[in-house]
């Protein structure tokens, strides 16, 4: 088995004016998605949200900057490492990550040894 991060872009602003319903599906939607990955064959080896992006601090070269860039759309808000067969099943896991308000990217984890 490989490692594989499912990273989840989201728009921050979506969520604020989302009414609390709609959190609690999306975190419903999360629980259920803990459950698939082993479904699934792949093992959920860990992963968290993240907080908003006003509790960032960026550093390009050697500038400390609050905060994400202005030129930011959309925003990491967390994260799942699993194990999977190969791309095409961590693929397949991936497609059921709920991103309501975004969309998922898939990088396999470099193990050294």
């Amino acid at each position: 088995m490989a490692q594989y991060l499912i990273l989840i872009y989201e728009d921050e602003a979506s969520y604020a004016s989302a009414p609390p319903q709609v959190f609690q599906e999306v975190m419903d939607a999360h629980n259920r998605f803990s459950e698939q990955v082993g479904e699934l064959g792949g093992t959920l080896v860990g992963g968290n949200a993240l907080q908003d992006t006003n509790t960032a601090t960026s550093i390009r070269d050697d500038v400390v900057t609050d905060g994400p860039f202005v030129e930011t759309k959309e925003v990491l808000g967390g994260y799942y490492l699993i194990d999977a067969k190969d791309l095409d099943h961590a693929l397949e896991i991936s497609k059921l990550c709920p991103a309501r308000f975004g969309g998922v990217e898939v990088r396999p984890v470099m193990v050294f040894e």
